[in-house]
């Protein structure tokens, strides 16, 4: 054991080396601290032999005690758990081996530095605080060695206040430093006046052995708190990963379902059923103000599908919430003033608990409103639900204004292509009237009935063809086709291309040529098939540009099925074999900046539309996309 130095009132300080001991243990401690009952009278006389003999079994009796005190300690902390009910045990050991009055430990604060009492034995008494080097506790603890001291009152160290506060007297002082593993002072250990004389070199050994075990306790404890901490920390991230795990679960459910759509009643039923899920509600609703009529309406989920109901503005929770652009919790609906029964009663449900949120829009100012009513168990919503719904709200409100933008968006092309093209249904309207109008004046002019008949039967058939384009112009206007298919005069549409691609190619030096084989008539969309031509145009001038321009070919011909196909050949580097296998797929480019890799996939699914088909066939020496539509049958 490392020498340590003790102050003693008697000798000062003085180095002191923990004694080798024989088969008794030690040698025999000074008179004055051998135990009580064992002393002698003054008038008796020991023979040098008993004298040695006694000394060896008091000292015998005192390393005993301290083995028992140690094992006892060694096991209390390898089974208890309470870190205060060991150190009290440590204490209780320390006074009853030193034959102390009382005992404390001092620990040091990490964050003050200071010494404070946590725990103390043989009498009741306030916390503690000393600063570091105050007090008997206080300078031990600075200098890290045990300090005796005989008379309290005559160390200028020691404070009597504490005498003054509790009435007790201390006479004499035993302190040893805690010292960690590390050998850092930790804090400090003090007992208070030995019953029988003063406190002596073996008992600052023997309470700094106790200290010892109340050092690896109080580390035990701290390992113990440290790893509690962090498991806590732990559990505190693990729970955060948790939500955020269910957070991304729920968008990704919500995106994959809303994806599907196509319709807004589709859209809702999706983003209604996954709140009730989450949230676990009964019922589910939006409130939407119309971009166009700015009218209410509340949009209830009923058995899969959406009903509605016309609402005022500010009706109803829900209503509030989208007005007021505020979120709505409620436990009880009943007693909410903002509650409406009436709007309950037309959607056909009683609302008990509710969740409103607003639905933010592009200007600021709420689309609508997302409710959530009558949580199952009758539990109330809570503000983990909040956040859930908060979150979905977010992700419906884009997905709404998109869709209702999209729609808007149809429609104006729809209107577009419809008043673009009525001109040319107004071209071909003359051709039916003219027929028409021939076998008028031929029936006036006929004397035989069945004559009659049979030009009636031919106008008849010529209203037939005007009652089929005006059904194709307004299905289309419906949007009940993708397509708005009708007669095209070949020659003069790919003439109107020829003028619209020939200057745009002339600027990339890339030479365009229109070969019309077929100079009659077809049926497709006129707007769409624009479209895939100027695709198929562009990619090639920029496929070209490489090589300083090129040529541009278009053919129109008729396979001997009577199908239109359309060729369009270019003399570019060709298609890179790394992509050539799914050049039709959305995103697919070959590097080109500023490409979006939908060109080619847009081509593809207008043909299809059409009930064609597209292929390409690459060389190095330029690509060639073969477009297909088939044509329907005469008068069909």
């Amino acid at each position: 054991m490392p020498a340590f130095a003790i102050e003693h009132p008697s000798s000062g300080v003085f180095p002191y080396h923990r004694p080798v001991t024989y088969r008794s243990g030690r040698p025999p401690p000074p008179p004055s601290s051998q135990p009580v009952g064992r002393r002698r009278s003054s008038q008796s006389i020991l023979t040098p032999d008993a004298a040695r003999v006694e000394a060896l079994e008091a000292a015998l009796a005192r390393e005993r005690k301290v083995s028992s005190a140690l094992r006892e300690v060694g096991v209390a902390i390898g089974v208890t758990a309470d870190v205060e009910d060991l150190l009290q045990l440590i204490l209780s050991k320390m006074t009853e081996v030193v034959e102390a009055d009382r005992a404390t430990l001092y620990l040091r604060d990490e964050e003050s530095g200071e010494l404070v009492s946590r725990a103390i034995g043989g009498g009741a008494m306030s916390s503690i605080r000393l600063k570091p080097g105050q007090g008997i506790a206080g300078a031990v603890a600075a200098a890290g060695k045990p300090v005796i001291v005989a008379d309290a009152y005559e160390d200028p160290r020691f404070n009597p206040q504490w005498d003054l506060t509790t009435g007790y007297r201390t006479r004499s002082i035993l302190a040893v430093p805690i010292v960690d593993h590390t050998g850092a002072t930790i804090g400090v250990a003090q007992v208070l006046n030995k019953a029988h004389g003063e406190f002596t070199l073996d008992d600052a050994s023997t309470l700094a052995a106790l200290a010892s075990q109340a050092a690896i306790s109080i580390e035990n404890f701290r390992l113990l708190q440290s790893i509690k901490t962090k498991n806590a920390q732990l559990e505190e991230t693990k729970e955060k990963l948790e939500l955020r795990v269910r957070d991304l679960k729920l968008l990704f459910d919500l995106e994959s379902a809303m994806s599907r759509v196509g319709t807004l009643d589709e859209l809702l039923v999706s983003v209604l059923g996954e709140a009730r899920r989450v949230t676990k509600a009964t019922v589910g609703a939006f409130a939407l103000r119309d971009p166009e009529s700015q009218l209410s309406t509340l949009h209830v989920l009923e058995k899969g599908r959406i009903l509605r109901f016309p609402m005022k503005e500010d009706e109803g929770l829900i209503g509030a919430a989208m007005t007021t652009d505020e979120v709505i919790l409620t436990h009880d609906a009943s007693r909410d003033p903002r509650q409406s029964v009436e709007l309950d009663a037309r959607a056909g449900f009683e609302s008990e608990t509710a969740l409103c949120v607003p639905l933010e829009g592009e200007d600021g100012h709420p689309i609508g409103a997302f409710g959530l009513y009558n949580k199952r168990g009758s539990e109330p919503f809570t503000e983990e639900d909040q956040a859930l719904v908060l979150l979905i709200a977010a992700n419906a409100s884009t997905a709404i204004r998109l869709h209702w933008s999209r729609e808007s968006r149809e429609r104006e092309e729809r209107l577009t292509t419809i008043g673009r093209l009525l001109s040319g249904v107004l071209h071909d309207l003359k051709t039916p009237l003219t027929v028409i109008s021939g076998y008028v004046q031929l029936m006036q002019l006929a004397d035989k009935k069945a004559q009659r008949d049979e030009y009636g039967a031919l106008i008849f058939k010529q209203f037939e063809h005007i009652g089929a384009m005006q059904r194709d112009v307004l299905e289309f206007a419906r949007g009940e086709k993708s397509v708005l298919i009708r007669k095209v005069y070949l020659a003069n549409f790919f003439e109107e291309v020829r003028q619209s691609l020939e200057t745009s190619l002339a600027k990339n030096r890339v030479e365009l040529v229109v070969d019309v084989q077929d100079k009659g008539t077809a049926r497709f969309d006129e707007g769409k098939v624009l479209r895939i031509i100027h695709n198929l145009a562009r990619n090639a001038a920029e496929a070209m540009a490489s090589k300083g321009g090129g040529k541009f070919t278009v053919k129109v011909q008729r396979d001997k099925e009577g199908s239109l196909v359309l060729t369009f050949s270019d003399t570019g580097p060709g298609i890179p074999k790394d992509i050539e296998h799914r050049l039709f797929r959305s995103f697919v480019t070959s590097g080109k900046k500023g490409g979006t890799g939908l060109g080619l996939a847009i081509v593809k699914r207008i043909a299809e539309e059409h009930g064609g088909s597209v292929t390409v066939h690459s060389t190095s020496r330029g690509a060639t996309f073969k477009v297909i539509l088939p044509q329907p049958e005469e008068g069909a």
